[in-house]
C-alpha cells in the first residue's frame, strides 16, 4: 500500500490496533496529521468538516484506550465521525466520501465492523449503547460500551429518555457528551444555556484550554453544589442533573488535551456501572475559517484547504429553500399571526432572513421534532398560523404528533417540507423517500408537490391560507429556472394542470418529476399532467385521462408503495376504471448515497427511464386505440 508521504504517522495506521502501538508522546503528532488530512480530504470532496475537526483528539483517545471493535463505540450525529473512519481502515477511500459506490458520510454497519450502529438522525447513541451494554451483561462479556453524543443531540427528548433508563440499570455504559456549543445551527434551550454558562462552551475553552483540572480553581462551586438548594433551584454545576439520573459524572474536561483525555478514559475504563464524561471541544478546531464560522463549514462543498475559500458553482437561480425563505418573510409582513418554527435547522430550512427580520416570531426548538409539531399545534389553537420548516426525513420523527395533535384536531399548521425525495450525497438516512406515503394516509391533510419554483410559492400561500393542516414538499437544490411571480396568490385546492396533449399514453407527474416527464412526453408524444395535489387528487381529470388513453403512468419522487401513484390506483379501482397503470417511483429499498440525478436515473425517474418503462410496456401490450405504438 502506498503511504501518504506528508503523513508519516497517520499513513502507517490502517487499524486501531496499530494506533495502540504508538507511544503516548506520539499522539499529539498524530492529531495534527489527522486534522490536516481531514481538511485536505474534505476540501477535495466536500462533506462534513467542522464537527470532525472538533473530535480529532477525542477519537484518537477513544481508540487508543479502548479495544475497538470488541469494545463498542457508538457515535451520535454522524457528522463527528470522519476522523473515526480515517483511523479504522478507510483513510485511502476518503476521496470517495458521499459519492456513488463510495464511503457513506455517516457510520454504517455494513461498511465497517467499527461502525457498531448506523447513524443519521440524532440522539440515538445512548439508547443503542444501553441495548448493547445490557446484551453484554446478559452474555457475561466484560466488553465496554461507549456512547459519544454531541453536536446538539442532547437537546432531544430521546437522549433523556435513554439517560433516565440507563441510570436505573447497573450495565457498564460510558456516555461521553461532546459539548461544542453547536448542533448544525447554534444550540438553543435551557440545558444548552446552562452548560454554556457553567464552566463549559466558549468560556471554558478560552479560560482553561490546556488545563488538567477544570474545577480546581473554583472550590466555591463544589461547596455550593453540595447544598440542598440545588434541589429547589435546579442544577448548580453541570453534573447535578446526570448524577440525579444515576450516573457517575466526571468533568467537564478539555476535549483537545490529549493527556487529560487518555488518563481520564483509562480511569473510567476501570469503573463499573453508568458513567458520564463531559468533554468540551471547539467545533472547527485547528482550521480558522471553520472555528470562526462553524455553521458555514458544517457541511461544505469543495474548498481551498489553505484559505478555506469555498468553490462557488455558477448561479442557476434560487433554490426551493430560497423560494420558501422569501415567501415566509413576505407572508409574515402581511399576516402578523405567522409564526416560524424549526427543529435546529435554521440555515438548512431557509429561516435565517426570517429570524433576523422577525425575531419575536421565530422559534428554533432544538433537535426536538416532536415538540416542534405539538408546539405549533398549541399556537394554532390560539389563532396563530404556525409554519413548521422541516426536512422530510426529520418529520418522520414526529409522526404521532402530526396525526394526534395536528390533523386529528384539524388545526391550521402548515409544514414546509424540504429535502423531499432523493437528497443525494447524504444517502438513505436523509432521503425524503416516504413523506407522500405517510402523509396521505392522514385525514384532513392537504398535500402539495410543486413542479417548479413559481408553483412552490403559490402552494405555500395556498397551504398557509387553508383552514386546516397542509404540507408543501419540495426537493433539495434548484428548480427548473422559471420566473417567480411575486405576490401571495393561491391555487385552487385539488386541481391539476394539463400541460401537453398527446396520443395513447398519459403521464401523471407529481412535483419535481414533472420536468423529466415533460422531456419524455415530447419523445413519445404522450399527454402530460402536472398533478400538483397528492391529496385531494383531481379525480375528475384522472377519470378523463383514463377514458381517453390506453395507458396511464404515474411518476413521483417518493416510494412507490403507498405513494401518489397508489392514490391514483385506489381511485381508479373505486371508480371501476380499468385503464392500465404503470407506477414509477422509488423502489422498495433504501436508496444509497450519490448525486441526485444519478439516483433518479437508477430509479427510472429520468426522461430516459420513463421512456424505457413506457416502451417496454407497449412492446408487450399492443394498444387497441393507437396501433402505431404497438
Amino acid at each position: 500500500m502506498t503511504r501518504p508521504q506528508t503523513f508519516p504517522l497517520l499513513g502507517c495506521i490502517d487499524t486501531p490496533d496499530q494506533l495502540r502501538e504508538l507511544s503516548h508522546e506520539q499522539l499529539e503528532q498524530l492529531a495534527d496529521e489527522l486534522r490536516q488530512f481531514l481538511i485536505q480530504s474534505v476540501s477535495d470532496t466536500g462533506g462534513h468538516l467542522a464537527a470532525g475537526l472538533g473530535t480529532v483528539e477525542l477519537t484518537i483517545a477513544l481508540h487508543y484506550v479502548f479495544n475497538t471493535p470488541q469494545d463498542r463505540l457508538v457515535w451520535d450525529v454522524g457528522h463527528q465521525t470522519y476522523p473515526h473512519k480515517i483511523l479504522t481502515g478507510r483513510r485511502d477511500r476518503m476521496h470517495t466520501m458521499r459519492q456513488r459506490n463510495g464511503l457513506s458520510g455517516f457510520p454504517k454497519r455494513d461498511e465497517s465492523e467499527y461502525d457498531t450502529f448506523g447513524v443519521g438522525h440524532s440522539s440515538t447513541s445512548i439508547s443503542a449503547a444501553l441495548g448493547m451494554a445490557i446484551a453484554a451483561q446478559r452474555q457475561k462479556d466484560d466488553r465496554q460500551v461507549i456512547a459519544v453524543i454531541g453536536d446538539g443531540a442532547m437537546t432531544a427528548g430521546m437522549a433523556f429518555e435513554a439517560l433516565n433508563h440507563a441510570g436505573d440499570m447497573d450495565a457498564n455504559l460510558l456516555v461521553i457528551l461532546n459539548d461544542n456549543d453547536m448542533s448544525i445551527s447554534q444550540n438553543v434551550g435551557a440545558l444548552s444555556n446552562h452548560l454554556a454558562r457553567i464552566l463549559s462552551g466558549r468560556l471554558y475553552s478560552t479560560m482553561r484550554e490546556g488545563s488538567r483540572k477544570v474545577l480546581s480553581t473554583m472550590p466555591s462551586v463544589w461547596e455550593l453544589a453540595k447544598r440542598t438548594e440545588e434541589h429547589m433551584k435546579g442544577m448548580v454545576v453541570p453534573g447535578t442533573l446526570f448524577e440525579e439520573l444515576g450516573f457517575n459524572y466526571i468533568g467537564p474536561i478539555d476535549g483537545h488535551d490529549m493527556n487529560t483525555l487518555v488518563k481520564t478514559l483509562r480511569n473510567l475504563q476501570k469503573l463499573k456501572g453508568p458513567r458520564f464524561l463531559h468533554v468540551v471541544t471547539r467545533k472547527g478546531k485547528g482550521f480558522q475559517p471553520a472555528e470562526e464560522n462553524p455553521c458555514t463549514y458544517h457541511g461544505v462543498g469543495k474548498f481551498h484547504p489553505e484559505s478555506g475559500k469555498l468553490e462557488k458553482s455558477a448561479p442557476t437561480g434560487p433554490s426551493y429553500t430560497q423560494i420558501f425563505s422569501d415567501w415566509l418573510c413576505d407572508m409574515a409582513a402581511e399576516d402578523e399571526r405567522l409564526i416560524g418554527i424549526t427543529p435546529a435547522m435554521r440555515e438548512g430550512s431557509g429561516l435565517v432572513k426570517f429570524s433576523e427580520q422577525y425575531p419575536e416570531r421565530y422559534f428554533d426548538v432544538g433537535i426536538a421534532e416532536q415538540h416542534a409539531v405539538t408546539f405549533a399545534a398549541g399556537l394554532a389553537c390560539e389563532d396563530y398560523k404556525p409554519v413548521v420548516a422541516i426536512y422530510s426525513t426529520f418529520l418522520q420523527r414526529a409522526y404521532d404528533q402530526l396525526i394526534h395533535d395536528v390533523a386529528l384536531q384539524n388545526l391550521p399548521v402548515m409544514f414546509a417540507i424540504d429535502r423531499a425525495g432523493i437528497v443525494g450525497p447524504d444517502g438513505a438516512t436523509h432521503a425524503g423517500s416516504f413523506d407522500l406515503s405517510y402523509l396521505r394516509a392522514i385525514p384532513n391533510m392537504v398535500i402539495m408537490a410543486p413542479a417548479d419554483e413559481n408553483e412552490c410559492r403559490l402552494m405555500l400561500s395556498t397551504g398557509y391560507r387553508h383552514d386546516g393542516p397542509s404540507a408543501v414538499r419540495y426537493p433539495r437544490g434548484q428548480g427548473t429556472g422559471v420566473a417567480v411571480t411575486q405576490g401571495l396568490s393561491t391555487l385552487e385546492i385539488g386541481r391539476a394542470e394539463s400541460r401537453r396533449k398527446g396520443e395513447s399514453v398519459a403521464l401523471l407527474a407529481f412535483g419535481a418529476c414533472v420536468s423529466e416527464a415533460e422531456k419524455a412526453a415530447d419523445v413519445i408524444n404522450a399527454t402530460l399532467v402536472n398533478m400538483r395535489f397528492v391529496k385531494p387528487l383531481d379525480t375528475e381529470l384522472i377519470a378523463e385521462m383514463a377514458s381517453k388513453h390506453d395507458l396511464l403512468v404515474t411518476i413521483e419522487d417518493n416510494a412507490v408503495l403507498g405513494g401518489a401513484g397508489s392514490a391514483v390506483n385506489e381511485y381508479l379501482a373505486k371508480a371501476g376504471l380499468l385503464t392500465p397503470v404503470i407506477n414509477l417511483g422509488l423502489p422498495d429499498e433504501f436508496m444509497p448515497h450519490g448525486q441526485r440525478n444519478e439516483l433518479l436515473a437508477d430509479a427510472g425517474l429520468s426522461a430516459d427511464g420513463i421512456i424505457r418503462h413506457v416502451e417496454a410496456y407497449l412492446r408487450h401490450i399492443p394498444l387497441s386505440k393507437h396501433a402505431t405504438h404497438a
